[in-house]
């Protein structure tokens, strides 16, 4: 049998299938958020299921995670996207001991105990200044891909200091920037910057090593570079950080399966 996780994000839907007696993934995918979520995503179970030569008959359970679980119907169980980005970074990296997961609309940062078990974390989701947003208006802003906009960063010599802490000043600030003549690439990793130590501001005063970073911003490049100088400590990139939540809500799936 085959458990199936579905982590219904702010800016996408991602799908991990787990054989339930081995929990090795049988297949994985990702889709872009759309109006009506819940047909998305199981357009998207469907097709990775195809893929996987997996029957819809073969899938026992079900588990959805992330801002759209309670709109699919179809999954048997909803569980917290702490709980799944716990559970699938545990499985990919035991030993971890700090989990930071920026994604599209929130941030989180989650400290596991020795067992791989949640003992408390921190979520920022009032304001957009610290997950993958900001980003992507920066971006659009500077008329650049969110790739592009890592790499552009990655040639920064003098990174600009964005004081705001409201996306919408920031992005404000930005524009005073570009016309006071401040180059691309120091306001880039100056965005990078402010969202990492946004996330360090999360942590207080203690962190915990090792350190795993999550979420659709982990695949940008530059930002695990940023995130370590601002905790600074050594940060690890988890095996398909986009992904994390759904590896785990599966996980969770196949465990039900017995």
């Amino acid at each position: 049998m085959i458990g199936a996780g579905i982590d219904a994000g702010s800016r996408t839907i991602k799908v991990v299938l787990v054989r339930a007696d081995t929990l090795a993934v049988v297949g994985s995918g990702v889709t872009n958020q759309g109006i009506r979520q819940s047909k998305r995503a199981m357009e998207l179970l469907d097709n990775v299921a195809q893929q996987a030569g997996v029957s819809r008959a073969d899938i026992g359970h079900i588990v959805a995670t992330g801002y759209g679980r309670d709109q699919l119907d179809a999954a048997q169980t909803k569980v917290t996207e702490i709980t799944c980005h716990a559970r699938g970074v545990w499985q990919t990296m035991p030993g971890t001991r700090t989990v930071v997961d920026i994604g599209g609309q929130d941030s989180k940062l989650l400290r596991l105990d020795e067992r791989g078990a949640v003992r408390d974390f921190v979520m920022n989701d009032r304001c957009a200044a610290g997950t993958g947003r900001f980003l992507e208006v920066v971006a659009s802003r500077m008329d650049t891909s969110l790739d592009e906009f890592g790499t552009l960063a990655g040639e920064a010599r003098e990174p600009s200091a964005i004081s705001s802490m409201c996306v919408v000043f920031a992005e404000t600030e930005i524009i005073g920037l570009l016309a006071a003549g401040a180059q691309e690439a120091d306001i880039a990793a100056g965005v990078q910057r402010s969202i990492a130590a946004r996330a360090a501001a999360m942590a207080g005063c203690t962190v915990t090593e090792p350190i795993v970073f999550t979420g659709g911003v982990a695949l940008i490049p530059g930002m695990r570079t940023a995130l370590e100088q601002a905790f600074g400590r050594s940060v690890a990139v988890a095996p398909e950080p986009q992904k994390s939540g759904a590896l785990g809500a599966a996980l969770l799936a196949a465990t039900r399966l017995g």
